[in-house]
């Protein structure tokens, strides 16, 4: 599988970009979000990707951020929201923005999104609601009420770490959350998974 790539920008295009790693151009689809964060054509750049297969092709979906890409993996599993409509919620939403209104249950945020109707708007912020940790400790949601996103370097991968091992999101993100805090900024990722994993399996 290919998780990443990190090369040249060879081109972009509406809905995607390609990344010459080695004089191989891999073509990679992205939300506009994406595309706008990478810079100029000839820049160096790595993009988180998704690897998508099915009988008849595989293409891959890149990221800016593995946040972005984590969002995207929820999403899709979502019935109704295939790759399309999920770079079409990346491009209109923020990943924050995004948590904070299925948080608060707001469908009418979500159905901004080119090709996002009320009915899988709602779809989504009820599917998803559970998922995302909306709330922790009390507190209305919303305000002050939703889980704390880890937020150093590794902290992002670690979190899809845990979610690949099959810790849920809200899980996942707390753990990560409390290892982060405990080792500090310096830690490495491995560091940083290996106490995740001992914190969410308590």
């Amino acid at each position: 599988m290919i998780a990443k790539l990190k090369g040249l920008l060879d081109s972009t295009g509406i809905d995607h970009a390609i990344i010459d790693v080695g004089g191989v151009g891999y073509l990679v689809g992205a939300s506009s979000r994406t595309l706008a964060a990478l810079g100029p054509v000839g820049e160096a750049v790595t993009i988180h990707t998704e690897m998508l297969v099915s009988d008849d092709a595989i293409r891959l979906v890149g990221f800016a951020r593995a946040e972005e890409r984590d969002w995207y993996r929820l999403l899709t599993h979502v019935q109704g929201v295939g790759s399309r409509v999920a770079l079409a919620i990346l491009s209109a939403l923020e990943p924050h923005d995004l948590h904070r209104a299925i948080a608060a249950g707001d469908k009418a945020m979500v159905a901004r999104a080119n090709g996002v109707g009320p009915k899988l708007a709602q779809r989504i912020v009820n599917e998803l609601k559970d998922k995302i940790g909306a709330v922790a400790t009390g507190g209305p949601i919303g305000m002050g009420g939703a889980v704390a996103m880890p937020t150093g370097s590794f902290a992002a991968d670690a979190l899809s770490a845990l979610q690949n091992l099959g810790f849920k999101p809200a899980e996942a993100s707390s753990a990560v959350a409390a290892a982060e805090e405990e080792l500090g900024d310096g830690a490495s990722l491995d560091a940083l998974v290996r106490l995740a994993l001992r914190k969410a399996a308590k």
